[in-house]
């Protein structure tokens, strides 16, 4: 297998019924802040791109908190959506989640729900097998996707 040379991360991509609203969700509550222009994506080579037909697609990018320039998380909304799948889950293949690092993982918490989303699951403690110790849990954005909240306790 062959290695790509001068591969860097770029951005994740959500998809939602509602750009706006979610990407405001992460705006006030983790100062996630908007890159670029507002996308507004129809054309022909576009449909090719993404296989589909008569696409439209609308959202924004959101700079990633601890980063300069960075990558950045696009939240798009195509005009016809596909069916829902099952609700979300730990242990489903594909990607799991996006994690934050926080200072206070119950008080994130309760900025997430207190912006529309949800706890999942209760906070911990662990350990590494190095000695680290780390609090954390997931909760949920306002479509559900996971979000694990962390807070390094002996950084």
């Amino acid at each position: 297998m062959s290695r790509v040379e001068g591969a860097r991360f770029g951005h994740v991509n959500v998809t939602t019924h509602d750009w706006r609203r979610l990407a405001d969700f992460y705006g006030e509550v983790f100062g996630l802040e908007p890159f670029g222009a507002e996308r507004d994506i129809a054309s022909p080579e576009f449909d090719r791109a993404v296989g589909l037909s008569g696409a439209h697609l609308r959202g924004i990018h959101l700079k990633l908190p601890g980063h300069e320039p960075g990558p950045t998380i696009e939240i798009y909304a195509y005009d016809e959506m596909a069916q829902e799948g099952p609700p979300a889950a730990v242990n489903r293949a594909g990607w799991g989640h996006i994690a934050f690092q926080v200072p206070d993982v119950v008080a994130a918490v309760a900025a997430v729900v207190a912006a529309g989303g949800s706890a999942f699951g209760d906070i911990v403690t662990t350990s590494t097998k190095d000695g680290r110790r780390v609090m954390w849990c997931y909760t949920q954005d306002p479509d559900g996707n996971l979000l694990e909240l962390q807070a390094w306790l002996d950084a």
